[in-house]
Formats: C-alpha cells, sequence, structure tokens
C-alpha cells in the first residue's frame, strides 16, 4: 500500500485458458504474473476455475484433474515466494467426498485460505449443481485442510487482513443474489471484494453487470475486484469475453476491453482512506455488523511497497473538478439535476410560506444570475408571474458598464420587474455618518456597499411582501468571502450548496437550453466575465480590476480543497498530493502550498458567517448547513492543519 496516499494497488486478469490443460492455465498465470512486473501491485485476481478452466463439464469428476490443480496450486505457492502480490486463483476443491468451486489465496509461499463458492447457478445454461457443493455451511473453526503438510483454513467465513486491509472472497453467481454474501464480508471488515467469476456474455448482460458492480461497491462502501472467464473456455454453448473490472464506492474506476483474443488485465488504485472514512462518517452502514462473525486470517508481507519509490504513479484519476466530473453527458445530467432541485427546493419555499413575490439582487455575475434563472423557473413551476420577482441592481463605486448592461438586459429578456437603485449617494453618506474617509479603499469601503445593498433588499421584501432570495455559493461560504450580515444574509439561498466551478456549468445548461438566441448570449457574456464583488474602483478603461482569484486564489484549487477535505476527511498532506497530480500542468508546489494554506486560515476563522447562514437547499454530498451537514465550533483551532501545510 502506498502509505502516503493511503492506496492498494490491485490486477484484474483474465489470462487465457485451455479446458482441462492445468499446465498450460498454470503457466498463463505465472506469466501474467511476470508480465506486471515491479508495478507496485499489492493483489493480483484470476477468474472462477481459471487452474482448470470453467467450462470442463463432467471432466470435474476425474481425480485426474482435480490432483493436477493441486499440484499447480502448490506450485504457485513456490511462485510466489519471489513475487510482491498476493494472488488469489480459482480451483476445484474436494473435502469430504464433495466438491468445491473455490478460490485460493496465496502470499509469499503460503496457501492462507481457501474459501468455496456459496451460491451455485443450475438454471439456463448453468449446471453447477451437478458437479459442485455449496460451501454455505462450511466453516473455518470446523474444518480445515491439510495440504502438502500445511494447515489451510477452510471455508466461507474467512476474511484476509494483508498488510492492514480486509479483504472478502465472493465467486460469480454470490453477486447476483438477494443478499450477496459480500453484503455481510463488508460489515465484517472486508474493505475490498475480490470476485471470481465465469460469467458468460449476453446481449444487455454487460451493462447489468457493471450496475451490479458499481451498486454493490456503493452499498456496501468498498473497493470491488472483478475478473471473469475469457479467451480459451470452450464455445460450445457460450462464449466468455474475459470481463476485468475494479469498482470503488460506487465508481467503475477501470475496465478492460472485452473480447480481446489472449490474456488482458486491468490494474487500479483504490483508496482505502477514502472507504474507511466513508464507513466512520455513515453510521447507519455498521448498523447490523455485529451480526456477522468471520475468520480473519492476517498476513505481513516482508516485501511491502514503499511510498518512497520515485518510480510510483497513481492509477486512478484525480479529476481537478471533483465538483464536475464525469462525462459530458453525465454532467448534463447532473446539471439538470441540480437545477431541479434549486427549483423545487424553492417552490416548496414559497408555496409553504404563501409568497408570490421575491426580491434578488443582480449583479450582472455568475451566482446572482444563477440566483435569478432558478427562481424564474419556481415561478413559471408555481404558475406565478415573472412579475412578482423583483430584480435590483444597485450600481456602486466599482460596478462596470459591461455587468450592469449585462444584469438589465437580462431582466428584461426574463420579463422580470426590474428596479435600478444606485448606492452611491446613500453609502457616501454613511461614510459621514461614522467618520470614514470617502478615499480609504479597505474593508469598511467595501463592507458599507454590500451591507447597504443587503438593507435595500430586505426593505423591499417587506414592501412587496416576499422574501429576499440569496445568492452566496459554497465556494463563497467556505472561505469567508461574503459580508456578514451583508450578501451572507438572505431569507432563501438557493446557491448555499453549490460551488463556484459548477455554478459557471449550470448556467451554461440554461444558456444551452434556452429558445431565445438573446438569453444564451448574455448568459455567454456573463460566464465570460471576471468574477468579482465589484467594491472597488474599476479602471480608467472601466474594466473589473477588483479580480476575486488573484485575493483569495483559484476558485477550482479551493473547491478541490473543500471537496476531499469534507467529502472524505483526508489530511492536507493527502490533499496536498492529490493536488500536485491534478494539477501537474497548471500549478506548482509552491503555488499549491499557498492557496492551501489561505484554505485552512480562512476555512477555520469564517466559521462563524456558516453558523448563521439562511435556509438553502443541499445538492450534493458536500454542503456547509449548520443545521444539517457541518457542525463545528466558531473558535475551533486551525494550529493542526496549518502545521501540516508547512510540513509539507
Amino acid at each position: 500500500m502506498n502509505r502516503r496516499l493511503g492506496l492498494i494497488r490491485v490486477c484484474a486478469v483474465s489470462p487465457e485458458v485451455k479446458p482441462a490443460d492445468v499446465n498450460f492455465n498454470l503457466e498463463k498465470i505465472k506469466e501474467s504474473i511476470r508480465s506486471i512486473g515491479d508495478k507496485n501491485i499489492d493483489l493480483v485476481l484470476f477468474p472462477e476455475l481459471s487452474l482448470t478452466g470453467y467450462t470442463c463439464g463432467d471432466l470435474f469428476y476425474q481425480n485426474n484433474l482435480l490432483e493436477s490443480a493441486k499440484d499447480a496450486l502448490l506450485s504457485l505457492a513456490v511462485f510466489s515466494t519471489d513475487v510482491v502480490p498476493c494472488i488469489v486463483v480459482g480451483i476445484p476443491f474436494s473435502y469430504k467426498n464433495k466438491l468445491y468451486n473455490c478460490a485460493a489465496v496465496i502470499c509469499e509461499g503460503k496457501i492462507l485460505g481457501i474459501v468455496p463458492k456459496t451460491h451455485l447457478p443450475n438454471y439456463n445454461e448453468f449446471y453447477e449443481k451437478r458437479w459442485f457443493s455449496s460451501g454455505k455451511n462450511i466453516v473455518s473453526n470446523k474444518d480445515s485442510i491439510v495440504l502438502d503438510n500445511q494447515n489451510i483454513a477452510f471455508g466461507t467465513d474467512i476474511l484476509f487482513d494483508i498488510c492492514g486491509v480486509n479483504y472478502g472472497i465472493e465467486i460469480c453467481e454470490d453477486l447476483w443474489v438477494p443478499i450477496p454474501p459480500s453484503s455481510k464480508m463488508a460489515l465484517a471488515g472486508a474493505e475490498i471484494i475480490l470476485n471470481l467469476s465465469a460469467s458468460n456474455e449476453q446481449a444487455g448482460k454487460n451493462g447489468y453487470l457493471l450496475d451490479l458492480i458499481r451498486h454493490q461497491s456503493a452499498k456496501c462502501r468498498c473497493g470491488y475486484v472483478y475478473s471473469s472467464a475469457g479467451t480459451g473456455e470452450s464455445s460450445t454453448d457460450l462464449v466468455f469475453s474475459g470481463n476485468c473490472i475494479v469498482a470503488e464506492n460506487g465508481n467503475i474506476v477501470a475496465v478492460a476491453p472485452r473480447f480481446h483474443i489472449g490474456s488482458k488485465s486491468v490494474m487500479a488504485d483504490i483508496d482505502i482512506e477514502a472507504i474507511r472514512n466513508d464507513r466512520m462518517k455513515f453510521s447507519t452502514f455498521n448498523d447490523n455488523s455485529e451480526e456477522y462473525d468471520y475468520t480473519i486470517i492476517s498476513v505481513h508481507r516482508s516485501k511491502e511497497i514503499y511510498e518512497e519509490d520515485k518510480d510510483w504513479k497513481v492509477l486512478k484519476r484525480i479529476s481537478p473538478t471533483p465538483f464536475t466530473d464525469g462525462s459530458k453527458e453525465n454532467l448534463t445530467q447532473r446539471c439538470e439535476e441540480i437545477s431541479e432541485i434549486q427549483v423545487w427546493g424553492l417552490s416548496q419555499r414559497l408555496r409553504s410560506i404563501g409568497a408570490r413575490n421575491a426580491v434578488i439582487g443582480i449583479s450582472g455575475g455568475l451566482d446572482s444570475t444563477l440566483a435569478l434563472l432558478v427562481t424564474v423557473s419556481a415561478f413559471d413551476q408555481l404558475n406565478l408571474d415573472r412579475k412578482g420577482i423583483i430584480a435590483v441592481t444597485m450600481p456602486g463605486f466599482g460596478t462596470t458598464t459591461r455587468t450592469h448592461d449585462n444584469a438589465n438586459e437580462l431582466m428584461d429578456l426574463l420579463g422580470v420587474t426590474s428596479l435600478e437603485i444606485p448606492i452611491a449617494d446613500a453609502v457616501g453618506q454613511h461614510f459621514k455618518d461614522i467618520d470614514h474617509p470617502k478615499d480609504k479603499l479597505d474593508a469598511t469601503y467595501e463592507n458599507s456597499q454590500a451591507r447597504e445593498r443587503t438593507q435595500i433588499l430586505m426593505d423591499l421584501a417587506n414592501k412587496y411582501n416576499g422574501i429576499v432570495i440569496g445568492t452566496g455559493d459554497l465556494s463563497e461560504l467556505a472561505l469567508g468571502w461574503c459580508t456578514y450580515n451583508g450578501d451572507h444574509m438572505s431569507m432563501y439561498g438557493v446557491n448555499g450548496s453549490v460551488p463556484k466551478t459548477l455554478v459557471k456549468f449550470l448556467v451554461n445548461g440554461y444558456a444551452e437550453t434556452t429558445e431565445n438566441p438573446k438569453i444564451k448570449e448574455v448568459l455567454l457574456d456573463i460566464i465570460n466575465t471576471p468574477i468579482s464583488p465589484e467594491l472597488l474602483p474599476a479602471s480608467k478603461n472601466d474594466e473589473i480590476l477588483q479580480k476575486t482569484e488573484d485575493l483569495v486564489g483559484p476558485y477550482e484549487l479551493h473547491d478541490f480543497f473543500l471537496y476531499y477535505m469534507l467529502r472524505y476527511s483526508f489530511s492536507p498532506k493527502k490533499i496536498y498530493c492529490l493536488a500536485l497530480l491534478a494539477f501537474k500542468d497548471v500549478y506548482n508546489e509552491d503555488v499549491i502550498k499557498k492557496w492551501l494554506k489561505v484554505f485552512y486560515r480562512r476555512f477555520f476563522s469564517q466559521q462563524f458567517k456558516r453558523s448563521c447562514m439562511p435556509d438553502g437547499v443541499k445538492v450534493g454530498s458536500v454542503c456547509l448547513s449548520p443545521r444539517g451537514d457541518w457542525r463545528m465550533p466558531s473558535d475551533a483551532s486551525s494550529r493542526l492543519w496549518l502545521e501540516d501545510v508547512e510540513k509539507l
């Protein structure tokens, strides 16, 4: 295991086989292990009955075949003495006058245990009960096997603790039943499930298989490694494509191409730390764990994988934008769903309080644009007149023509009630009242404008018997990049759990789906406008000088830090290492460290703003609502985290 990142490297292999030719199969297994070489693999998995082939039929009754398989297993154990990864292979094994379809686990010269298959398919093309018995009632504390003077645990109640990581084994059909053995194994502590399979191909079956593996890994909050029979298995009646699949916690992370002649394999890294964090965080996972009793077989290899290996590369895609990761099709679908959630949340709030009016401040920036689009959709859903949306522009000392014009044009195109209330005079009077120099461009200068705007919105809401719609997003809340009791406050925040990197995609989604080309044009220009609160004066050329990301750092970095801190509770060290991988061609080490330090400093110091943030709907797995996902004292110390950053 890579100790720095908490990753386990696994390899699923589907070797070429010849049914009943054990020596050929053994050599192909050894050849596959040799071919992966010194790639720091912790464990390599082979298919069901891989030592004999799955399609041997009544040859499984032949003692010659069974004894050859045992000899091959012992040979493989000797072979494993000189290799790093643990090896899991399929073998038919006779015990007390019964034959079992088994998985054998081998590590550094020893056979650690043998696990028989529990659920035997005996329908349609499958006839496994003709040859094999179920291992359902075989438990390791009563049953063991002596093979070549080794006392080997035998049973379906075995988990393997290999260098501190727990593995469970199920075989093919075991996954397809209503309550798979892997569910119980996971509750008993198995963090990675290994499935040795020989599932044949049928039209449409592969998609179902991928969904099955994805969902099982999600429900069990585990890694799932799947290896299935392929090239060489008999095609008398069936076809075996050699599926090799790795999943982690609901995501397929690696898949080998099907229908490839010869041996094939796929390698991937599974994040054990993320799995353990999820199991600790989601308490319902462990509710039934006490009911399942498993024997743990532990081994600590002498050949360990060290994080100092300079050639070690992560075999796991680290997305620089975890909030918007996925294919274009999936992202589009996700954005549509998030928009629906935002709209539904606001619709419910308006219905429950009987409000027919809403007040919203429009700056011409991304956040207020998204909030306006959500509000318009909510009014349409409730069959309310869009004129009940009072959209207000409040130009101040830093408002540019570009944002001002975009705000006004968007309001007109959407058919809402638009107001313009300049704030310069009111803020100027306020400066006189508190004796603040008008040319002193400090926090007072900026925050006075934000609070004046909020006061106007709140008073208009009273006037029109409506509610103020908040525009601030998740990233701003995380960094505290909002004025306390200014733009920080509203009566319902529709963007409160939407990170900045996602806001742009959501606005773009509205742009791509609108039938009005003028609305699309305005939205696209807003997307391309630099992010700014526009609280400081613009340049002589009327261009934005106060760019948020120049001050607090790139939002793509902060959203990356936020995701891994909150979603998986990773340490600063691990987040830093992941960021180096994700942004290797964008930011250097010093830049990432600089903004990581800023992130932690601001995140801790600005908690007081989140402690009293307005109501707002949750749209994803990361949220900072003090009523739901994030409870933290406002005076918590950041020392441990900042010290960790300094050591990087």
